[in-house]
């Protein structure tokens, strides 16, 4: 078997809360937020006519699992760049458009806070005298409450699912050395912490398992392609942090890229097991030293940074046999590059991860103004780093001040947050929206429906998700005046 093309997309819950209102309804303030945005959109039903979220990969039916919530048609908008932005079980969510390579779904992820920037900015006329509107991407409340940052990866259909929990599971729990966004203390019943590596890895309770909300899985198996399914798998995993920082995106979204194409190809030769993956979890996310060993299920002992380098080396090896996009070359660098600094110093690392650029502040608070860990301030400087306003935020403050890292231009950002990206179905997407959005009446990932003043409405399927892109349908969105027209072009294309 080789190897498909990793499509590549985000989904990420935003953090909400109102000042001065402790008692608001995060349902009705995420409502107002994405209801708020002022960009380019379609208001329009999101489509679950070809959905099957109950569906589980080791062959189960929606009876073989809790089937989750469908809330996410109440309020929601198709964006320009192709996004989707709506209001999923109280929090706004910004779904990323399918991006091509690492380095574009990085860019896409980053366009997401400006998005949920503006909205916030958008919606301040709609709340009463005093009250504002703070969103966060981060993934916890504090108060026992988790909220997602998920991963999409297109797979093939051939690829047995058991091989993906052999041989991802260790990659997924040692990864989070350089995917943590860090945390104040601990949660669920897990051992006390002042601090560790990320904010989701003490919720995560199972190995695998279909549910996102109870009893989190390492191994989400959800059956969910949003394309052809006799083909394709969309792999969604959802034990990750959101990040601000745009190299630590990077590096999160290329290696598990790279790493799934090698296991589709064979090119991992051991699987690396855990003898207790869901203990290893949140142990790995407790170990600010990184030297922590954890026992293999074939005996013996390794660090998560051993482990990682196992995997860096298994990638090197596949990539350099490979005909890869350029960006993952630059992921494979910056995750040598990573590992190497982790092992050296961790601390170091505050340029590029999350989790050690908040550390490091709160230890700079902590010497300056004695305050211990569990001092309100810290607690509260530890949130404001999530902030996705720029006039708030000490991520933002601290990437000014030139102390983290930038891969993307604010020109590049700005693009993203308006134009969709050209070598997915998203182009399709996102074009039709500002060319179409009228007309527009339904959407989902794999189709859009059209209201072209027919009796019937028109559903355009989009199941192959690199066809729909700017080679191929630019033209016949330029000479497409109106979505009858454009209905009419695709018939005749059909025949």
């Amino acid at each position: 078997m080789s190897a498909i093309h990793k499509v590549i997309g985000t989904e990420t819950e935003f953090g909400i809360s109102v000042r001065t209102a402790p008692d608001f309804n995060p349902v009705l303030a995420s409502s107002i937020v994405v209801n708020s945005y002022a960009g380019l959109r379609a208001k329009i039903q999101w489509s679950h006519e070809e959905e099957s979220p109950g569906r589980d990969a080791r062959g189960f039916g929606p009876e073989g699992g809790i089937l989750p919530d469908i809330d996410g048609g109440l309020v929601n908008v198709v964006l320009g760049n192709g996004a989707r932005f709506y209001v999923d079980h109280a929090h706004p969510e910004y779904s990323a458009p399918e991006a091509y390579e690492p380095l574009e779904a990085a860019l896409y992820d980053k366009a997401g806070e400006v998005v949920l920037a503006r909205a916030s900015a958008e919606a301040r006329t709609l709340l009463e005298d005093g009250q504002s509107l703070v969103i966060h991407k981060n993934n916890s409340d504090g108060k026992g409450n988790s909220y997602g940052s998920h991963e999409n990866y297109l797979l093939s259909r051939e690829l047995p699912f058991g091989d993906i929990v052999d041989y991802f599971t260790t990659f997924l729990v040692t990864r989070q050395v350089f995917t943590g966004s860090g945390k104040l203390g601990s949660e669920n019943g897990r051992p006390a912490v002042p601090f560790q590596l990320t904010q989701r890895a003490d919720f995560f309770e199972e190995e695998v398992g279909l549910e996102t909300t109870l009893k989190r899985p390492i191994i989400n198996t959800r059956d969910e392609p949003h394309g052809d399914p006799t083909k394709y798998r969309r792999l969604h995993v959802i034990i990750g942090d959101s990040n601000m920082s745009e190299v630590q995106n990077l590096i999160k979204l290329g290696s598990a890229a790279i790493i799934l194409m090698a296991i589709e190809d064979g090119a991992i030769p051991d699987t690396l097991r855990l003898a207790k993956p869901v203990d290893a979890t949140w142990q790995v996310s407790h170990d600010l030293d990184l030297n922590r060993p954890l026992e293999l299920a074939e005996g013996g002992t390794a660090t998560a940074l051993e482990l990682q380098g196992r995997y860096l080396e298994w990638a090197r090896k596949y990539a350099e046999n490979t005909d890869l996009p350029d960006s993952y070359e630059q992921v494979l660098v910056e995750w040598e590059s990573v590992l190497d600094d982790l092992e050296r110093e961790p601390l170091s690392t505050a340029d590029r991860l999350d989790w050690a650029a908040k550390y490091q502040l709160l230890l700079d608070y902590q010497g300056r103004d004695g305050l211990a860990w569990d001092a309100p301030k810290l607690r509260m400087l530890a949130l404001q780093y999530h902030d996705v306003d720029p006039a708030r935020s000490l991520f933002s403050k601290l990437e000014q001040a030139g102390r983290i890292r930038k891969l993307f231009t604010d020109a590049e950002i700005e693009i993203a947050v308006n134009e969709p990206p050209s070598r997915t179905r998203a182009y399709f997407r996102g074009k039709s929206v500002r060319k179409y959005g009228d007309s527009l009446v339904a959407a989902n990932w794999d189709s859009l429906v059209f209201d072209s003043g027919e009796e019937t409405l028109k559903r355009v399927p989009m199941m192959e998700p690199l066809r729909g892109t700017k080679v191929l349908v630019s033209e016949l969105l330029d000479r497409s005046d109106d979505a009858a027209s454009l209905l009419r072009a695709l018939g005749e294309n059909d025949e």
